[in-house]
């Protein structure tokens, strides 16, 4: 019998993001947060021997943004939106909530909603809203910076933990499946 060749099953997950091209993992890691240092940073110091170690490293990546990168990579985040079927009366509250957040602060209001269920994600956000409008400038930017980088954070594990996601880090394409952005993958709690 003569001898068959197996190929290595391809690498999925972190073994996959691991091995991917440079410029694949950057877009990729673009798609989680939209700061090209931080992507760059991510990618440049791979492989990470674990999930843990990766996370880690997007935190102090994140928490090392100047605050134009910040602002930035805010820049690149888009206003939740709500699920189908929500009453008329939701988006309308929603949208004025927006609308006040932006004109006080310039940029998307950000927001992490992991800790939370689906159902309460409307309620989360308007209430987030509704505090953070009577932060001050420089306050409000700490408070963004740190749930972008909740977000940033819970789009990676995502990333890493969805294998078809996954699949995206041997091309250099957008991700598509993100319900609030259409080239990021859910943190599972993003949209609202």
């Amino acid at each position: 019998m003569p001898q068959q060749s197996r190929r290595p099953a391809p690498p999925v997950g972190l073994d996959r993001f691991n091995a991917a091209p440079a410029d694949a993992a950057e877009s990729a890691l673009l798609a989680c947060c939209r700061s090209l240092r931080w992507a760059r940073r991510i990618a440049d110091t791979r492989p990470y021997p674990d999930l843990d170690a990766l996370l880690a490293a997007a935190d102090e990546a994140a928490y090392d943004l100047s605050r134009e990168e910040i602002a930035d990579a805010l820049t690149g985040e888009t206003p939740a939106g709500l699920r189908e079927g929500a009453p008329a009366a939701a988006y309308t509250a929603l949208r004025a909530a927006h609308a006040a957040y932006e004109s006080s602060f310039g940029h998307a209001f950000v927001i992490c909603l992991d800790d939370f269920r689906p159902e309460e994600h409307l309620d989360q956000v308007l209430t987030g809203i509704r505090s953070r409008l009577g932060n001050e400038p420089d306050e409000e930017r700490v408070v963004a910076a740190d749930e972008l980088r909740r977000l940033a954070r819970g789009r990676l594990a995502h990333l890493i933990s969805d294998p078809q996601i996954a699949g995206a880090f041997t091309t250099n394409t957008d991700l598509a499946g993100h319900t609030g952005c259409p080239d990021r993958p859910d943190s599972p709690s993003v949209p609202v």
